[in-house]
């Protein structure tokens, strides 16, 4: 399993230093993500390295991302279909404004990310077992809506839109860049994107709102 040093050192050669609080807690996260990551079948990275190279990487360039974003200062945050907790478990670890929410309605991915974030040490961070759709009002409307694979985006940008606050804005982690305003649907703009490399390609991320914004 990863030590600190060596968490840091293998982030430090894809360019990101770390603090000594923020190695740890990555290695505590991906600890368990290996002791997890067969039984319950949640990514197929081969080992820690390789998660921490294609997987943990997208959440610090994520949370340089959400830096530059219009949010509140202390935003209301949700992580739909959560799963093996990314973008959300790492990202907690670079980005810690407001309250997040993971939600996952599978038991033993709750399970895991209920047993990562006991060791990480994440705070105003919290999983919710319910499918996305079973929110109490009580934690809507959001002010950011995230996802890694929850949906194609244009669906998702449907379903998510009752839940999101006059502004609030859905980020998309994808493979390509944002299409043209044209194609966005109704009511909805770009408010931001950027792209980081991955492996021989890029990935990109997308801040879609449906206020009157602009870029």
């Amino acid at each position: 399993m990863p030590s600190p040093g060596e968490v840091a050192s293998l982030a430090g050669d894809l360019g990101r230093e770390l603090a000594a609080p923020q190695a740890a807690a990555l290695a505590a996260y991906l600890t368990v993500l290996v002791q997890w990551k067969d039984s319950v079948n949640l990514v197929s990275a081969r080992d820690w390295r390789d998660a921490l190279a294609n997987l943990v990487a997208d959440s610090w360039h994520l949370a340089d991302f959400l830096a530059g974003l219009p949010l509140p200062e202390v935003p209301r945050c949700l992580d739909l279909g959560a799963g093996a907790g990314l973008p959300g478990l790492p990202l907690r670890v670079f980005w810690t404004p407001g309250r997040y929410l993971l939600v996952e309605p599978r038991r033993k991915r709750v399970a895991f990310m209920r047993t990562a974030l006991g060791r990480m040490t994440l705070a105003r961070t919290e999983v919710r077992a319910c499918r996305a759709e079973e929110l109490p009002a009580a934690e809507l409307p959001a002010d950011l809506v995230l996802s890694r694979a929850f949906m194609p985006w244009r669906e998702l940008l449907a379903f998510v839109r009752p839940m999101l606050a006059p502004g609030g804005l859905c980020v998309v982690m994808a493979n390509q860049d944002a299409p043209a305003p044209a194609q966005l649907p109704p009511g909805f703009c770009l408010a931001g994107r950027a792209r980081y490399p991955s492996g021989a390609g890029w990935r990109y991320f997308w801040a879609l709102s449906s206020a009157s914004m602009s870029m």
